[in-house]
């Protein structure tokens, strides 16, 4: 005979699970005792949100499911918010939220909750094993759900039943299966006659084109159709890419735009952009595996629900073509030209001021591995990730680019390094973000993570300042008073590192990269710099008038000085 914690363990190991990210506590007691003398290691993090982001990476880097697990109450209700991003990024994850004693259920018991109505929103499947009939069928299918419906699974258990007995069974291995999924054959071939009728195609791409990047590039060739791509698209879709024009979207810049509201038609493949006003009012074709995704954001003319490889390759073989390269030409030029106006952006600041974001991101970018893997912080770290790290094959960006949360950088770094040891993790993080999750950087040094972070270091919420600003308000509590994050780091026993000026940014950098062990640079930079958006609409000139004029009646007009010093090249 096992308990339930045995059979647990037991299936974990024959599936290839290697650590569980999470907290011990009372109700995790039975589980965390069964670890002992396994193979699996339990990773301790500061805080169950640190542990869910954690599992949320390590996911996405592998493709595999993770697990994490947290305390009955507050502990599990910590994992929430790295859950929602896990499922709205799409990748395998199965928490283990345990629970109060089974016979106090319902009575307001210390600690109660109401996980499965808790966590059904940001789960694909969520049970609570009450009852020992149940598995192992249940963790089974849990495990089958993550992996298959790329999300998260949840299994609630309390305490009692992670030491009940059960007859020993052989552990069920379970693999993603590789499925085709294609559209009918008239679908194609309505989707073929739109695109072979306009001169101008534009290809929208995103994730979902994985492992797709010599289908997308073969039937932008056919097209001669200009590629843009949204931000969780960048690490699939911009290397070695000759039809590639950038990014659209609030993290975008011109050509992108451009791009897309020029076209003709718009081929939309594995993407789901949310921003509506960056779409073209033309006819779409949409190509998704999950028909349910088809048509959220525009109307569609032609959808086509299938594997993005799959569907592209019997669509391609439909194509005539393109007679004009006219388009792409065009959209080349004016890509190359945007891109020369941003890396005139990317240059070192004069004598004392703050070092200019996109210039600290330019040098990482420079200095880093070729597999380097970049996980910025949602605010703007994340413009500058989308705008100056250059792709390769074996780069990859991870982030909160569908749940946007603040402090993701640090946290899902862990998961990243901890599944691949040897391979250089940098987290962006602003220093908002960083603040909100410091004591992860505990969790760095007990497990010995070699992860590089370099902190935004701009004394505020910088981002929100920006959209107060075009929204014409004063910035408001959004100041940071920030410690020197260096001096945090090495009283942590972690390597630290202060710059502000830009003449000693290099060596900063290289020394800080180079190493050998987990590294704060903490970077004083501009907080004035404007994050311009690829188009600016008339409300934003009006926002940003407003601002200005409220700035100067509420006697902060030195505001509007640094602005201008700090921006000025922007329009030189």
């Amino acid at each position: 005979m096992a308990n339930v914690a045995e059979h647990f363990i037991s299936t974990f190991e024959a599936n290839g699970i290697e650590r569980i990210w999470g907290i011990a506590g009372d109700s995790l007691n039975g589980f965390t005792d069964a670890l002992q003398g396994s193979s699996i290691e339990w990773m301790n993090v500061r805080h169950e949100e640190a542990g869910a982001f954690a599992a949320s990476a390590e996911a996405a880097m592998t493709g595999e499911l993770a697990v994490t697990a947290g305390t009955a109450g507050p502990g599990n209700l910590h994992l929430i918010n790295g859950l929602y991003d896990a499922q709205r990024s799409r990748v395998p994850v199965l928490a283990l939220a345990s629970h109060i004693p089974a016979e106090e259920i319902g009575t307001g018991y210390f600690q109660e909750t109401h996980p499965q109505e808790l966590f059904r929103e940001c789960s694909v499947y969520v049970e609570h094993v009450s009852d020992i009939g149940q598995l192992p069928r249940v963790l089974t299918i849990a495990m089958r759900s993550a992996i298959e419906k790329r999300g998260v699974a949840v299994l609630v258990l309390s305490a009692s039943m992670f030491l009940t007995e059960m007859p020993e069974t052989e552990p069920e291995i379970i693999r993603h299966t590789r499925s085709r999924i294609l559209p009918s054959e008239e679908e194609l071939h309505r989707a073929a006659e739109l695109l072979n009728g306009c001169k101008q195609v534009t290809i929208l791409a995103g994730a979902g084109v994985e492992g797709a990047h010599d289908e997308l590039l073969t039937i932008a060739e056919r097209l001669q159709a200009p590629i843009v791509h949204a931000m969780r698209g960048k690490e699939h879709i911009e290397y070695d890419n000759p039809y590639d024009v950038g990014m659209t979207g609030l993290l975008g810049f011109a050509s992108g735009y451009r791009a897309m509201s020029e076209a003709e038609a718009l081929l939309m493949i594995g993407t789901d952009l949310p921003y509506r006003q960056f779409y073209p009012e033309v006819p779409v074709i949409q190509i998704d595996n999950r028909g349910e995704q088809i048509g959220k954001r525009v109307p569609v003319e032609v959808p086509l629900v299938g594997t993005a490889k799959d569907t592209m390759r019997e669509l391609t073989a439909l194509l005539e073509p393109a007679k004009s390269s006219k388009h792409l030409s065009k959209m080349r030029d004016h890509y190359d030209k945007t891109r020369e106006k941003l890396d005139d952006l990317a240059k070192p600041s004069r004598g004392s001021r703050p070092i200019h974001p996109q210039y600290l991101t330019r040098v990482v970018d420079e200095l880093a591995t070729d597999d380097a893997v970049f996980i910025p912080d949602v605010g703007s770290p994340v413009i500058y990730a989308s705008r100056y790290v250059h792709t390769t094959r074996d780069r990859r960006i991870l982030g909160s680019f569908a749940h946007g949360s603040m402090a993701n950088a640090l946290t899902m770094s862990l998961g990243a390094q901890a599944s691949f040891p040897d391979r250089q993790v940098i987290a962006l993080a602003g220093d908002g973000g960083l603040g909100m999750m410091l004591g992860e950087l505990l969790t760095v040094r007990e497990h010995d993570l070699p992860i590089k972070i370099v902190v935004y270091n701009n004394s505020s919420l910088n981002f929100i300042e920006l959209e107060m600003k075009a929204d014409g308000f004063v910035p408001f509590a959004t100041d940071l008073d920030n410690p020197d994050y260096a001096k945090v780091a090495e009283s942590m026993g972690i390597w630290g590192k202060h710059v502000e000026r830009s003449k000693d940014l290099p060596d900063a950098v290289e020394a800080f990269l180079a190493h050998d062990g987990p590294a704060v640079l903490d970077v004083v930079t501009e907080r004035q710099e404007l994050s311009i958006p690829p188009t600016i609409t008339a409300q934003q000139v009006k926002g940003f008038s407003l601002y200005a004029l409220r700035t100067v009646l509420s006697g902060q007009g030195s505001q509007l000085v640094d602005l201008a010093r700090a921006n000025l090249r922007h329009i030189l």
